[in-house]
């Protein structure tokens, strides 16, 4: 039962800001591990690594990327749409954005721990820690939310 008691205009008004202070805070991990990622190449122990580290490097920038890229894209998407009464395709799209920007993150962040993890302690420990991450990020951020979704019958 909801005793909020306001409109459905409002309720998307409401929706809109949850998600944004959300992104926030997604904006702010993601824009720190592209950073990082950014820099890498150009230091001195880059060239050593191996081929394998500079194919997964690759595809983790290039996930960091598309994470960023989504998680602004509700802001843009915002600012493009305002004051055209779609408040509600607003918070939609923008939903679905963060949605895939987490995906893209997850996949960078599992990235970023192979690539360092097989630097410092070798193939077994990369995949080992990198896969332990990963399935952490997936029951935190998917079946933990999808469990008490379900438990408490919402859609």
């Amino acid at each position: 039962m909801d005793d909020r008691h306001e409109t459905p205009l409002e309720r998307w008004d409401r929706n809109f800001t949850d998600l944004l202070q959300e992104v926030r805070v997604a904006q702010t991990g993601v824009q720190i591990l592209f950073a990082f990622l950014l820099t890498l190449p150009f230091s001195a122990r880059f060239d050593a690594t191996r081929p394998r580290d500079h194919v997964v490097y690759v595809v983790t920038l290039l996930a960091s990327a598309a994470a960023s890229a989504m998680l602004l894209a509700p802001v843009s998407y915002h600012r493009l749409m305002f004051r055209r009464d779609r408040k509600a395709d607003v918070v939609r799209t923008a939903s679905r954005l963060a949605q895939g920007g987490l995906a893209c993150l997850l996949v960078a962040i599992c990235g970023a721990v192979f690539v360092v993890m097989d630097v410092v302690a070798g193939l077994t420990a990369a995949i080992a820690a990198s896969a332990a991450v990963g399935v952490m990020c997936l029951a935190l951020w998917y079946v933990l939310p999808l469990r008490a979704r379900a438990r408490f019958g919402q859609e």
